[in-house]
């Protein structure tokens, strides 16, 4: 389906653009990532794109954060980190409402609002994109990810549902993607643990992070610790991306 075309708004950068180097280091390479801010107006007010650029990118990764908290989530830290070094360049959102210090979220409609907007600026990486983000950040890539033209979506930490409200499901929006959809979560969040989700389409999957919270935060008892989380969750994207970018 084509995407629908959106009014692109005028992009600019902050008044001092800060441009740093991220060195990633594995068993096998050692990648120099450049790090980048923009700031793009939107009709909800300025969002702003933390740039993670990885060398010869194949592909980006837009992903947006939850109601509460930022980009600074341990999830996409880790993704920020690890994709580039894999040739995929990763976008971190930051909503009209962080960017202006609020503390609470808005309707989703609004978030739906920013995200449209800045999306010609994502665009203009000139790379197929995959639309992504954590819980409310997720909610908002189901919603608009096919229509703006995304070739696959990633939900970090999905809230199937609120905290000891199942009955309140918003699989629907998860379910209507129409596109390749990721799905990483918690084994014990209690906005919807993996055995809660309906039956999921081919298109889609679904990992398990053992013992993690909504935040994939883990317990003492827990037999695996944090990096061994992020590890599992940055290697499940991907070892993803290429089947959902084919």
């Amino acid at each position: 389906m084509a995407a629908k075309k959106t009014e692109s708004p005028e992009v600019t950068t902050t008044p001092e653009v800060t441009t740093t180097s991220e060195v990633t280091t594995t068993s096998e390479v050692t990648t120099t990532s450049e790090v980048t801010t923009e700031t793009v107006p939107t009709p909800a007010g300025d969002a702003r794109i933390t740039w993670h650029h990885a060398p010869g990118a194949h592909a980006l990764l837009a992903a947006s954060h939850g109601a509460g908290g930022g980009i600074e989530a341990r999830d996409l830290r880790a993704l920020a980190g690890a994709l580039p070094g894999r040739g995929v360049s990763v976008a971190l959102v930051e909503q009209p409402w962080r960017v202006a210090g609020k503390k609470i979220a808005p309707a989703p409609s609004t978030l739906d609002t920013g995200w449209r907007a800045l999306w010609p600026a994502l665009e203009k990486a000139g790379l197929p994109i995959v639309a992504g983000g954590r819980s409310a950040g997720a909610r908002v890539a189901c919603r608009t990810g096919r229509e703006l033209g995304a070739k696959a979506v990633l939900a970090l930490s999905f809230p199937l549902h609120p905290p000891g409200k199942p009955e309140r499901s918003r699989a629907d929006e998860l379910l209507a993607t129409g596109v390749p959809t990721l799905i990483v979560q918690g084994g014990r969040d209690p906005f919807g643990r993996p055995e809660e989700f309906p039956e999921l389409p081919a298109d889609m999957e679904l990992v398990p992070v053992p013992y993690g919270d909504h935040g994939f935060g883990l317990p003492k008892s827990a037999d695996l610790d944090e990096p061994e989380a992020l590890a599992l969750i940055t290697g499940a994207v991907a070892d993803w991306l290429p089947r959902a970018l084919a």
